[in-house]
């Protein structure tokens, strides 16, 4: 890891510059723990301070986390990566998935167009495992699971930004996520949402990327519905159950009036 010159003579700026760089590359991943200061010293070839410096200015900006008695850990992998998630953990669900709506749409759109065999089969994959989880009822894997199918999705559009911004919403994902997950009132239909997933995938594969992008939109309103009106009741035949238990939303059950109807059509 020896470290590279260049004109800059701040010797503080330049540890910084060779930390970012094994951070943007990925020989320092999102998770992991940062080397201990005396063996980054010796990598390095400089002093404490100067590493002591460079890391502090990296926790500032966002891109790396001290842990008390544990070491630092590397959060976002850029500034701005670091600057999307405070502003994101400041997000309600509902805002989160607002804004991932945008973002998935155009990255199923360029998928289609630019998926390659390889991105296919991680796509599949990805919706393999993604299935299995929630078969097995293990809730965290399968939120896990999820959010590697759509980080997936990103990558096959083949646009390092489009990627880049999307792995920021790694964690409002998750929560988002778990929240419709969590939500028992619901369908379980909505809850895993298994064919509106391998929508996306079919059209991907067909290189359709109207059909994808309509995939992906019907799949995120699915999700939203459910975070902006939470079901009151438990569902009843796949649908949210909002009647009186005899009613079947037409507006014939006892108690129900034409507005209740109209109301229950529109979930249904």
């Amino acid at each position: 890891m020896p470290l590279r010159s260049t004109a800059r003579t701040s010797l503080v700026e330049l540890v910084i510059e060779q930390m970012e760089r094994l951070i943007a590359d990925g020989e320092w991943p999102v998770g992991a723990k940062i080397p201990a200061e005396p063996v980054l010293v010796e990598q390095l070839d400089v002093g404490r301070n100067t590493v002591r410096e460079a890391v502090r200015a990296l926790v500032h900006t966002g891109m790396l986390e001290p842990r008390q008695g544990d070491g630092t850990y590397v959060r976002a992998r850029s500034g701005f990566g670091a600057a999307v998630q405070r502003r994101l953990r400041r997000a309600a669900n509902l805002e989160a998935y607002e804004v991932r709506s945008c973002l998935e749409r155009d990255a199923a759109r360029y998928a289609a167009e630019r998926r390659t065999d390889e991105d296919l089969a991680a796509l599949r994959e990805a919706l393999a495992v993604r299935g299995r989880a929630w078969e097995a009822g293990d809730v965290p894997r399968f939120v896990e699971a999820d959010v590697r199918f759509h980080r997936a999705v990103a990558a096959a559009a083949h646009n390092s930004l489009l990627a880049e911004l999307y792995e920021q919403f790694g964690d409002a994902l998750r929560e988002a996520l778990a929240a419709v997950v969590d939500t028992p009132l619901l369908p379980d239909a909505v809850r895993h949402q298994f064919d509106a997933h391998a929508a996306i995938v079919d059209a991907i594969e067909a290189r359709d990327p109207d059909a994808a992008e309509r995939a992906a939109l019907a799949h995120l309103a699915e999700a939203a519905d459910a975070l902006r009106e939470p079901p009151t009741r438990p569902a009843d035949d796949g649908t949210e159950g909002t009647g009186t238990g005899t009613g079947t939303g037409t507006g014939t059950g006892t108690g129900t009036d034409s507005n209740d109807a109209t109301q229950e059509e529109h979930r249904s």
